[in-house]
């Protein structure tokens, strides 16, 4: 399959990327290197590795990354209540457990990483918000992605049988080690453009009116140049689309009072709520204005 094949799978999975991506997306599966994803929150990061998986016909194994993860909560851990469990049965018959079989694998809790290392068929395993967590883990982490294996002391060592298609996102929570960008390729996605992103609506909400998918992704994309704590990204956009249809809306109402109620898809604080007055929305609207009438 070539990065081409890729981005038209890609789209017909309901996920509008741009040449670059697919292409890098593309050498990650060929040169079996993870794939390192940096951007803003909603710009689509997650999105991408769940619309390769279902491009590609693989299973989305998730690792949720956050402050304080552990190789419990992220490879494995043993099931101490089923072994407490054997313990017992085997007293009930008077004989002792032997730790060989208690320690077998059918006692082994199989977590995100050795979920994605022990699969049967080729996944895609996307580690989240990688930037959560600690040095330490991240250190861990390094190792599995080097070699595509796990060592459990009481086992030894776990390969995969196929290397996965490893994404990693990251949204800037702290600077990553220099080894772990070395590991990997590397891709910052961006904002997408006025037309990707009126692309990407339409993909997703074909049943919203063109004309309000162009006015409300362009009145988007100027609400993103405000001065904001918390920038809308495409999830917003979305949210704010379909709640704008639902109330039947076919394009984007003249006044501006008329959607405030629906500004809370967008705006997610305080501060950007309350700074958005009837003023800076109406000067927002009459932008809009201004950019059909230059466009006509």
């Amino acid at each position: 399959m070539t990065d081409a094949a890729l981005r038209e799978r890609l789209h017909r999975a309901g996920y509008v990327c741009d040449e670059g991506l697919a292409t890098t997306l593309w050498l990650a599966g060929e040169l079996q290197r993870p794939l390192l994803v940096e951007g803003d929150a909603g710009v689509g990061k997650t999105a991408l590795a769940v619309a390769l998986a279902r491009a590609t016909d693989r299973r989305l194994v998730r690792l949720q990354c956050h402050e304080g993860i552990d190789l419990a909560q992220a490879a494995y851990e043993w099931n101490y209540g089923r072994q407490l469990l054997a313990i017992r049965l085997h007293e009930g018959d008077g004989a002792r457990a032997k730790e060989a079989d208690l320690f077998a694998r059918d006692y082994l809790l199989e977590r995100p990483l050795l979920q994605a290392i022990a699969s049967e068929r080729p996944c895609v395993l996307l580690i989240d918000e990688v930037d959560r967590a600690d040095e330490g883990f991240e250190a861990f982490l390094l190792e599995v992605l080097a070699d595509w294996q796990i060592t459990v002391p009481e086992l030894g060592t776990l390969a995969a049988r196929h290397v996965p298609v490893a994404v990693l996102t990251a949204n800037g929570t702290r600077e990553l080690s220099d080894a772990l960008r070395r590991r990997c390729l590397y891709h910052w996605l961006d904002y997408p453009t006025l037309a990707r992103e009126i692309a990407i609506v339409r993909e997703t909400l074909p049943e919203a009116e063109g004309t309000l998918v162009e006015q409300a992704v362009s009145f988007v994309q100027r609400l993103r140049r405000e001065d904001l704590a918390k920038t809308p990204g495409v999830a917003e956009t979305l949210d704010w689309i379909r709640a704008l249809h639902r109330l039947r809306f076919a394009a984007l109402p003249e006044d501006p009072h008329a959607f405030d109620a629906t500004l809370g898809c967008l705006l997610k604080t305080r501060e950007d709520r309350f700074q958005m007055a009837p003023e800076r929305l109406r000067r927002l609207v009459e932008g809009r204005r201004a950019g059909v009438a230059e466009k006509g």
